[in-house]
């Protein structure tokens, strides 16, 4: 617990620095666009490296929030009355620059860095780059070495293949029904629509808008593996390799697959105590994310957060009391109180430590003595669980990432697809394989997500501000769901568990 008020702690303190540039610094939004008179408007000499705007562009208007109800055109007639449109505006708004043969060219305001609050800041982005980079190094390794681990873990022998393939279809089915929970809130909600979030716009998002199914299951494949081992966009062809590759590496001559399982047991280890080192960064990378926020935008931020936040806790008690409860009733033919007061002593230490890993010893001992399932199924199912069923993980990826999305669309004025959400929904699935049993490893999770649909990830960093308690409860939906599943797979084997309807 002693880190989860360390975190709060600097986030409070974040903000206060933030505020404090707020109200002392002089800032101004700039467009990183120096222009020249012309006589149709005014004529463009140089333009940021992203920018769709070429020297010798002639801008005759400036249009914002473009889309909405807000929407704003400012005729410009020369660089004076140019910036004097930027001005009213805030860092990361996305501005359409209209020229003067009709073309309308997005791009993205920071704050001007000549700017005495620019300068200050300098270092805090600095250090907030550098924490997002640790997090972007962590992707391809992590996702590999567990994603092999945990199905290697599966081990031989006809028992152990029917006990898998049980617990298995358990995971994924539940893991689908949270992640389709979350799509069904974020979509009903909509907190990312309209929200003010100061984060730069993409204005490629338009290719990952028009991404279709097809393009999907095509993604699956990669061309070449090293290739998508370099590029963190290419994550789910990672995934999918690493579920072919652990699959597989069961088949081959036990001396072989024991060399292979020690050798990647021995890397996620390594992994392991890497991220351990990364995520004790987090109340640092708080800290300097909050005052870069703050400090740019204000505290406007954390009104669409907190939408966000009761998005996600009222997705996760619905499937906590509606789908699992169902679960358990008609699948394992259990009381679903008498289990829930059973597993008490497993939930409250989920909800204490925010780690499944953690709590696995504790909820190993509670399912086998205050749930009456064998030793066999327990000490199958649930490491297995605690590795790879990761129902509030993936249930809370879903949300984030279409929050995120929602929040750039409305910017850029592009409509969210079902195939784009098709593709955060099997990249929630696939990528909650691989979380690791630790505190705010779903961080790691939601930038191997955006980095796959070339979204910004400095969003993922930013929901850290409200990612404490709701990595509580998502770890509390991980472990009920893995003690449901061990219930589950007990009826299946003829076992009668604690609160049986027919015991």
């Amino acid at each position: 617990m002693r880190s989860h008020w360390k975190i709060l702690a600097w986030l409070v303190a974040g903000a206060v620095v933030g505020a404090g540039f707020q109200l002392f610094l002089e800032a101004w939004p700039t467009a990183s666009v120096r222009v020249v008179d012309d006589p149709a408007g005014v004529r463009v000499v140089a333009a940021p490296d992203e920018s769709l705007l070429v020297p010798g562009d002639v801008v005759v208007g400036v249009v914002a929030r473009r889309g909405t109800p807000q929407e704003l055109r400012t005729v410009v007639t020369d660089p004076a009355s140019y910036q004097a449109a930027l001005r009213p505006l805030a860092q990361g708004d996305l501005v359409w620059h209209e020229t003067v043969d009709g073309r309308l060219m997005p791009l993205a305001l920071i704050i001007d860095p000549t700017s005495p609050r620019s300068k200050w800041l300098q270092p805090f982005n600095l250090a907030a780059e550098i924490f997002l980079r640790l997090l972007k190094m962590l992707i391809v390794p992590l996702i590999l070495t567990s994603i092999i681990t945990g199905v290697a873990s599966l081990g031989g022998g006809a028992e152990f293949k029917r006990l898998g393939l049980k617990t298995l279809g358990y995971y994924a089915a539940t893991s689908f029904l949270a992640a389709i929970t979350g799509l069904a809130f974020v979509n009903m909600v909509g907190p990312g629509f309209g929200a003010q979030l100061g984060l730069p716009a993409d204005p490629s998002f338009t290719t990952v808008a028009e991404t279709g199914v097809g393009d999907i299951i095509l993604r699956l494949v990669p061309e070449n593996i090293f290739a998508a081992f370099s590029s963190n966009i290419n994550m789910l062809q990672t995934i999918f390799f690493a579920l072919l590759f652990g699959f597989f590496m069961l088949q081959v001559p036990a001396e072989h697959r024991e060399s292979l399982q020690r050798l990647f047991e021995a890397a996620f280890a390594v992994i392991m105590k890497i991220a351990d080192f990364v995520l004790a960064l987090i109340p640092y990378g708080v800290f300097a994310l909050l005052v870069r926020v703050v400090g740019t935008t204000g505290f406007g931020v954390f009104k669409p957060l907190g939408i966000f936040m009761l998005t996600v806790t009222l997705a996760l008690f619905t499937h906590f009391l509606i789908t699992l409860p169902l679960i358990l009733h008609f699948v394992a033919r259990v009381r679903p109180s008498r289990w829930f007061r059973a597993m008490s002593p497993a939930i409250i230490t989920a909800f204490s430590t925010s780690s499944s890993a953690l709590t696995l010893p504790v909820s190993m001992e509670t399912v086998e003595k205050r749930g009456k399932i064998s030793n066999k199924i327990v000490s199958f199912v649930q490491p297995l669980g605690a590795t790879i069923n990761m129902d509030g993980t993936a249930l809370y990826e879903g949300i984030g990432v279409i929050f995120l999305a929602q929040y750039y669309s409305s910017l850029s004025g592009f409509e969210l697809t079902l195939g784009t959400q098709v593709f955060v929904l099997l990249m929630a699935l696939l990528a909650s394989v691989g979380a690791a049993g630790i505190p705010s490893a779903g961080l790691i999770l939601m930038v191997t997500i955006l980095s796959a649909l070339r979204l910004p990830v400095e969003g993922a960093a930013l929901l850290l501000a409200v990612d404490r308690p709701l990595d509580m409860m998502r770890t509390v939906i991980n472990v009920f769901s893995d003690t449901t599943g061990s219930a589950v797979v007990a009826r299946m084997e003829g076992e009668v568990p604690e609160g049986s309807r027919d015991g």
